[in-house]
């Protein structure tokens, strides 16, 4: 395809936006196949009740998606967004039937460490890929499809694991769904997608964003904007990997049953897929700083609840808000970047980017699990709100008011 026959813009190519929007539907659900009965297979099947072992899986997960992140938007222009695509659902195919057949829990992590880099590959590239197509009017709505089509997925797949698992058992029946999610959305690439790299091209023409001197360094220290995007990211998967990995524990202490725990934990991925379907056009509109403020804010109020609720409808709530809470920051969060960033060094930006948000997948881990192991799970949760709050106060001090 030539560069002056293409044009910009999400009406312009919606045929190919809407695949991509099917496949990230696929990558979420690889990730909503485990969240809500990791916790009890690890007990259930190898007698794991430590809160930091139990959240290792989390940990080896956050890790190695972050760092995948970061080289899939460094090498995105080099060996196209497809490649990477295709790639990272090969590795996602054997992933559960390691979990099948896992005879240790290091084999449980072994998946993990497996899923964290297929997601790397696949969730970033249809991030940027997207973005190429869209041009600088649509991305926040772009972005806002993209991400409720992964989370909206996360949440059915939770709901759906946890119903098979209460109704046939925890393993091996829940893990089908990700043998067919995994084969569905590598033959929906192979034959459907169609690499983007010549758009950013296209772009690169009218674009008037000054060059970053050092992406990386930029991104995560020097640039207010850029960097403050970067240290809310972060935190919002920080506790992310909290809610992942405890959420379901509180709620197995409160002697819910495995379906109840799937549609408790489902609201939040849900309510945060959908929200995002308003907020993503949101923030082409409105001050993405503000959206970035009350997100962050909500959640860390949201949080600080969660020790004090046990009925079933105070904790749907609370995960509900959660997820609005999310949902208002999320697709924000790409867009700012985006807008803050030239074409071509744009994937990688949000590589950069990614690798710190979903670091905090296993920074909030790591917390979250030692807290819980020395002084109990409720000062664990109340310690991951405070920083929540705190990652708000920064938005609001630190970021500069005509950035965004």
């Amino acid at each position: 395809m030539k560069t002056n026959t293409i044009k910009l813009g999400l009406k312009e190519n919606w045929k190919q936006f809407t695949i991509l929007v099917i496949v990230n539907a696929f990558v979420g659900g690889m990730i909503g196949m485990e969240r809500t009965i990791i916790p009890k297979f690890a007990e259930i099947e190898f007698g794991i009740a430590s809160k930091t072992a139990i959240l290792s899986f989390i940990i080896a997960f956050g890790i190695t998606k972050a760092i995948t992140n970061y080289f899939t938007g460094k090498l995105a222009n080099r060996f196209g967004r497809k490649n990477l695509l295709l790639f990272g659902w090969i590795l996602a195919i054997p992933i559960p039937f390691i979990l099948i057949y896992a005879e240790s829990w290091n084999w449980v992590i072994f998946a993990n460490i497996l899923l964290g880099i297929s997601q790397g590959l696949t969730w970033s590239s249809t991030v940027v890929m997207k973005i190429d197509l869209v041009g600088e009017k649509d991305r926040g709505l772009a972005m806002g499809l993209n991400e409720f089509a992964g989370y909206f997925a996360v949440g059915l797949v939770a709901f759906l694991s946890g119903y098979i698992a209460q109704k046939y058992g925890i393993t091996p029946y829940p893990f089908y769904l990700g043998i067919g999610i995994s084969i569905i959305g590598f033959l929906l690439t192979l034959f459907f997608v169609k690499d983007t790299r010549v758009f950013v091209q296209k772009e690169n023409t009218t674009n008037k964003t000054e060059k970053l001197d050092n992406i990386f360094l930029e991104t995560t220290f020097k640039n207010k904007t850029l960097s403050t995007i970067t240290q809310a990211g972060l935190v919002n998967n920080l506790n992310d990997g909290m809610i992942w990995g405890l959420l379901p524990i509180v709620l197995l202490s409160l002697n819910y049953d495995s379906q109840n725990i799937g549609i408790i934990t489902a609201i939040y991925p849900t309510v945060w897929g959908f929200g995002q379907l308003v907020t993503g056009k949101m923030s082409d509109v409105y001050s993405k700083k503000k959206m970035l403020f009350w997100g962050m804010l909500l959640q860390g109020i949201a949080i600080l609840f969660i020790p004090f609720a046990a009925a079933f409808y105070q904790l749907a709530a609370i995960s509900a808000f959660l997820g609005l809470g999310t949902a208002l920051v999320y697709p924000t969060f790409l867009s700012a970047i985006a807008q803050a960033t030239t074409p071509h060094q744009r994937a990688e930006s949000i590589g950069t980017f990614r690798l710190w948000r979903d670091l905090g997948y296993a920074i909030g881990a790591i917390i979250s699990g030692i807290t819980a192991d020395l002084f109990g799970v409720n000062y664990a949760i109340v310690l991951i709100g405070v920083i929540t709050i705190v990652s708000s106060l920064i938005i609001e001090i630190r970021m500069p008011k005509d950035s965004l």
